[in-house]
């Protein structure tokens, strides 16, 4: 048996003899000096058309390498193509509805002051993207004059004035802990070094469980504006997302609880119950450190008669004691979604709004 020989010479296109027909499945020999190099990626394809040759035996579809394992879907936010986190390229600061907007005039300097808004404001202009399936883009500018990236998504649930990016919604914000998070504040993420690759930003919608390692987030990503639950601070990057609070948040009757729970909590002063002095401008209220794990004191029972009251019993096999527990904390929790509040508003611990809702 002789070995199938490698023409110098291009195959015949339609040349059905057997030298062409054998080039053809091998492909071109490669230059002088470079064939072991590229012996072992075609390797199958020679074997095969060597036995295709030699036997008679086996058909020209079969002399092909073997088929490649998909490619892996990837882990959502490890960086890999097509895993669930697209690169974020954004567009520089602009007027709203981008060149073609109005400029602003020396005369009409940018307020020193933000907009004011709601956290139910905030996170409700981010649905309304969400519910549209806003495409993203870092060049168009959406009906509402803002542009169609992360940094144009959060400019418009701030209601700003402008289109800002990573490098400048700093300036609109504050800086805040984990803790502290609640609907309507972000986590940023700007790379200096390559800010249309690197950079991120998204909207905080309130922790999924009370253990808070994730989220509910609201985001402007590719292909289109989503809202997911979301490990904390962020798929990856962790060390690198700062939370920020917008400083025109303004408190409202949905969010009250949310935006006081966030404040310093008042000492506990004179005996318990309602007709303590007022903490936060709520009479009897002790101060949320006094409503977590090993605390105890009069106002646990309290709070925990008060919800029983309200409707809550089923939280107490044993009834409301001095020792904040568990049972308290879903009780409070049941509570507050009863007030319809979600999220980081409704934790199961007793803000100032939850106590005077309680106690009213």
């Amino acid at each position: 048996m002789t070995a199938p020989a490698f023409e110098e010479v291009a195959p015949g296109r339609d040349c059905g003899c057997p030298s062409c027909v054998h080039a053809r499945r091998a492909g071109p020999r490669p230059p002088s000096g470079r064939f072991a190099g590229h012996l072992a990626a075609r390797g199958v394809v020679i074997v095969a058309a060597a036995a295709s040759a030699a036997l008679g035996a086996l058909t020209p579809a079969a002399a092909v390498t073997a088929p490649q394992a998909p490619p892996r879907p990837g882990a959502p936010g490890d960086g890999s193509p097509g895993d669930g986190e697209p690169a974020t390229p954004q567009g520089v600061k602009s007027p709203l509805h981008g060149p073609a907007g109005p400029l602003p005039t020396p005369a009409t300097p940018a307020p020193a002051t933000p907009p004011p808004a709601t956290r139910t404001q905030i996170i409700d202009r981010a649905k309304v993207w969400v519910a549209a399936k806003v495409p993203y883009s870092m060049d168009d500018y959406w009906s509402d004059g803002y542009r169609q990236d992360c940094s144009g998504y959060v400019s418009m649930a701030w209601g700003l004035g402008s289109n800002e990016w990573t490098g400048s919604l700093d300036q609109f914000g504050v800086k805040i802990t984990k803790e502290e998070l609640l609907p309507g504040d972000i986590l940023l993420f700007h790379n200096p070094d390559d800010p249309e690759r690197g950079s991120h930003v998204v909207i905080f919608g309130g922790w999924t469980d009370y253990t808070h390692t994730y989220y509910t987030v609201y985001e402007q990503t590719p292909p289109n504006a989503r809202t997911q639950a979301t490990p904390y601070p962020y798929w990856s990057n962790t060390s690198k997302y700062v939370p920020y609070r917008y400083k025109g948040v303004v408190a409202d009757a949905a969010g009250a609880q949310a935006a006081d729970d966030a404040k310093a909590p008042g000492p506990l002063a004179g005996r318990a119950g309602p007709s303590r002095p007022a903490s936060h401008g709520v009479p009897g209220y002790p101060g949320r450190a006094r409503f977590r794990p090993g605390e105890t004191g009069p106002h646990v029972t309290e709070l925990g008669e008060r919800l029983v009251r309200k409707g809550f019993a089923r939280f107490y096999p044993a009834g409301p004691g001095p020792r904040w527990g568990d049972a308290d904390r879903r009780a409070v929790e049941a509570f507050q979604r009863a007030q319809g509040w979600r999220g980081g508003a409704a934790d199961g611990y007793p803000g100032p709004e939850t106590w005077r809702r309680l106690f009213s």
